[in-house]
C-alpha cells in the first residue's frame, strides 16, 4: 500500500515544490492534481509542454505519481488527461460523477457516461476511477454498487470521508466494495457534514472516522493500491500545509505499522 498526497493541498506552490514537500513529509508519491478553476498543476490544455518536466521529476526525487485527480465530466477534457497520464506514466485517473442523488434518472445517465468514460480510458490503458461524493448520483455504497454493476473497467475510488457524510460507516461499507477499490481518496471529518470542515480538521486522526478500522478493512481486503491524502478547502501557506500533510503521514503511516501493513 503506498501512501500518497494530492498536490492540491499546496495549490499555493509550484509542482515541483508541493513534490518536494511532500516527499519531505514521508509519502511515497503524488496525486497530481488537474481540477480545472482550482489547481492545475497538470494543465490538461497543455500537458504536452509539461509532460518531459514532470517524468524528469519524477526521476529525479523517486516520488511516484500514484493518480491524478482530473475531477471533470467533459468527455473532450477527460480524454485529454488519459493521454497525458498514458505519455507520462500515471496509472489512474479520479474523477466524480457528478449527477444529482437519490434520482434514478440521474444514476441511470451518470452509469451510462462512467461506462463511455471508463471504456475511453481503458483504450489508453489506464483506469478511470470514481467515487461516491455527496449530492451526486454516486454518493453512497448503494450507488457504487450499481456503478460496479454497469461496467467492470471501471474502478472505485474509495474516500471515507464521503460515505461517513452519507451517514454510513466506512470500515463496514469498504467491505461491500473492495473487490473494486482501485484508489482510496482519504482524510478525516468532524461531525455529519455535509461539509468536511477546515482543512487543518481534515488532518487524520483529528476528526470522528474510524480511520483505524478503515485500514484494517482495506489490509483484511488485501488492497495494495494508493492511499491518497486530499484536503480541499482555501489556500494553504507552506506551514499549514506541512502541518496537515506531515501529521496526516505520521498518523497513517503509524496505523499501516501496527498493523503489520509497512
Amino acid at each position: 500500500m503506498k501512501l500518497g498526497v494530492n498536490t492540491v493541498l499546496f495549490k499555493k506552490f509550484s509542482v515541483r515544490e508541493a513534490v518536494l514537500m511532500a516527499k519531505r513529509a514521508g509519502y511515497d508519491g503524488v496525486e497530481l492534481s488537474a481540477i480545472q478553476g482550482m489547481c492545475e498543476h497538470l494543465c490538461l490544455d497543455s500537458w504536452e509542454e509539461q509532460a518531459n518536466d514532470l517524468i524528469s521529476l519524477r526521476e529525479e526525487t523517486g516520488m511516484e505519481y500514484l493518480s491524478m485527480e482530473a475531477a471533470t465530466n467533459d468527455r473532450e477534457r477527460l480524454e485529454k488527461a488519459f493521454a497525458a497520464a498514458r505519455a507520462i506514466g500515471i496509472p489512474l485517473v479520479n474523477i466524480g460523477s457528478g449527477g444529482v442523488s437519490n434520482d434514478k434518472a440521474s444514476l441511470k445517465e451518470r452509469l451510462d457516461m462512467i461506462k463511455d468514460f471508463a471504456a475511453l480510458a481503458k483504450e489508453y490503458g489506464v483506469t478511470l476511477c470514481v467515487k461516491a461524493h455527496v449530492g451526486a448520483a454516486i454518493y453512497n455504497t448503494e450507488s457504487t454498487i450499481a456503478m460496479m454493476d454497469a461496467t467492470p473497467d471501471v474502478g472505485v475510488d474509495m474516500d471515507p470521508s464521503h460515505v461517513h457524510r452519507a451517514g454510513e460507516k466506512p470500515e463496514v461499507a469498504i467491505g461491500d466494495v473492495i473487490s473494486r477499490v482501485k484508489h482510496v481518496h482519504i482524510r478525516d471529518c468532524k461531525g455529519d457534514g455535509p461539509s468536511p470542515g477546515e482543512p487543518i480538521n481534515q488532518t487524520c486522526g483529528r476528526g470522528d472516522i474510524d480511520l483505524v478500522g478503515y485500514f484494517a478493512q482495506l489490509i483484511k481486503g488485501n488492497y495494495k493500491g494508493p492511499v491518497c491524502l486530499e484536503i480541499i478547502g482555501p489556500d494553504q501557506d507552506l506551514g499549514n500545509a506541512m502541518a496537515i500533510a506531515s501529521e496526516s503521514y505520521g498518523y497513517m503511516n503509524a496505523i499501516l505499522k501496527s498493523l503489520g501493513a509497512r
